[in-house]
């Protein structure tokens, strides 16, 4: 009976592990991956802890299942976070590169902002929050790319 729980438990833990979103942080690395996976980069301008529609994003498409299965055979994912809480302040490199990416990317300071950009990092088409299903999110990202 043990070995049927533990069966099951590491088969739902991985499930679960093999559908997660892979957020990366570091436009650099982000940006290497791109290039090494031939796929183009969505670029997610958020305040994590103070932005409704941002928080509304996250919930209803970047954290959804549909949306991770979708996105994670064909975009490189990047956040670019602005909290303005104490308690989630970012490191002084990661602040420094998010404020350097708002003034390419963000110059008119929206958020959420979502930007698709290739491998050479040019901007292929910008959104904000919609309230559409992820997979309608993920297809106006795909239209970018045409």
């Amino acid at each position: 009976m043990k070995t049927i729980y533990i069966t099951s438990f590491f088969s739902i833990f991985f499930s679960f592990i093999s559908v997660s979103q892979n957020w990366y942080t570091s436009f650099d690395e982000a940006q290497k991956q791109a290039i090494s996976q031939n796929k183009n980069m969505v670029l997610v301008f958020q305040g994590s802890d103070w932005c409704a529609p941002c928080i509304k994003l996250d919930k209803d498409v970047w954290s959804s299942q549909e949306f991770q299965n979708l996105a994670n055979k064909h975009f490189i994912m990047l956040k670019a976070d602005f909290p303005r809480k104490k308690a989630n302040k970012l490191s002084k490199t990661l602040t420094e590169q998010n404020a350097k990416l708002a003034e390419m990317y963000n110059t008119q300071g929206f958020f959420p902002l979502v930007v698709l950009l290739d491998t050479k990092a040019n901007v292929l088409g910008k959104m904000g929050y919609e309230k559409i299903t992820p997979t309608a999110y993920f297809n106006k990202l795909i239209a970018f790319e045409k």
